[in-house]
């Protein structure tokens, strides 16, 4: 009896000492696996995990791009540091240099690539989608569809029927993760960080609604990209308006039109648009373009003069009149300087 319990015992032993070594073994071939690069050739690749993807499927698309060697490693791996379930979606750069441990840490950290996108200030809606378009990171029709979505424009305090004028011009850092909406809210409540109860309330002081104010902005900065120029140009739209003329300015003919070559011609300004300034009175139904704070700021406090007109100087400034004879005059002069250039 004594022997067949020395045996038994001698055998559990063993048996303790063949699992403390396999479990040692499978540490350290695991703990290797996760310290050693995938390979040596450091070949990047450019992933992009979707929303809603699986953990399996997220390994598929990581061993489809050559970043997984020993699959079943590697999901050891996961499955001992229990993220498994917090693999973040996005578009992440990896190379093979990397271990499978870097690896993971970049997919559980979030560490998703990004795009640095600069809006240039009187950008419309159309080339905003452009611009985003070409990165990838917004289909261009989506975009379209969104930004004129009335429920989507009443969430985000927008009155009007596009959410031209309200996608503040700045430098973005925007990744593949977002969908198309948010990339539109953080554009809009830029707009709204810049906009104060003091701008409201010198809206009321000149008669204007605050979307009037953004539309006149956004024609105001079209017309010029000067600073030192804006307050003078909102000065001549605000008499105009006053004096019931029409406010005839050229970006307001050319907008939203689907073929425009940059060149305004004398048909633009003749065909009817509820847009054009030349056919129209007052101001268009909505902005033209997205203006910056700088052009906002020119429509709510124009310069005390009386001009009613300006003509392109052909330098990037303009000359301004107060009454047309001069204006007539003005123009037949850079019409003439423009010709000897």
């Amino acid at each position: 009896m004594k022997i067949i319990k020395k045996f038994i015992h001698s055998n559990r032993k063993r048996m303790f000492f063949a699992m403390m070594g396999l479990f040692i073994f499978v540490l350290l071939s695991l703990l290797f696996y996760a310290l050693t690069p995938v390979n040596g050739r450091n070949v990047t690749s450019i992933v992009n995990i979707p929303k809603g993807t699986s953990f399996v499927e997220s390994v598929d698309i990581l061993e489809n791009a050559g970043l997984i060697r020993q699959r079943y490693m590697f999901y050891l791996l996961v499955l001992s540091k229990n993220v498994h379930r917090h693999i973040r979606a996005g578009e992440y750069e990896l190379s093979t240099s990397m271990s499978p441990m870097d690896i993971l840490n970049k997919l559980v950290g979030g560490e998703i690539k990004s795009y640095r996108i600069t809006i240039p200030e009187d950008f419309t809606v159309r080339e905003i989608a452009d611009r985003l378009a070409f990165y990838k990171l917004v289909d261009k029709k989506v975009f379209m569809d969104f930004t004129s979505n009335s429920k989507f424009l009443r969430s985000l305090k927008i009155q009007g029927t596009s959410a031209e004028g309200y996608l503040y011009p700045e430098t973005y850092q925007f990744d593949r993760s977002m969908d198309t909406r948010e990339i539109i809210k953080i554009m809009v409540d830029q707009f709204w960080k810049r906009i104060t109860p003091e701008m409201y309330k010198r809206a009321g002081e000149i008669g204007m609604s605050f979307p009037e104010v953004v539309t006149l902005a956004s024609i105001i900065g079209k017309e010029s990209g000067r600073n030192d120029e804006k307050a003078l140009i909102s000065a001549v739209f605000h008499n105009r308006l006053k004096k019931g003329m029409k406010l005839q300015s050229d970006p307001t003919a050319v907008y939203n039109l689907e073929f425009f070559d940059g060149n305004i011609k004398r048909i633009h300004l003749r065909t009817e648009t509820p847009y054009n300034t030349y056919q129209i009175n007052g101001l268009p139904p909505g902005p033209i373009a997205n203006p910056a704070i700088d052009s906002i700021h020119a429509a709510l406090y124009p310069a005390p003069v009386s001009y009613l007109y300006f003509v392109s100087n052909n330098n990037g400034s303009h000359n301004f009149s107060s009454n047309l004879k001069n204006h007539n005059q003005a123009v037949l002069r850079y019409q003439i300087e423009r010709k000897k250039d």
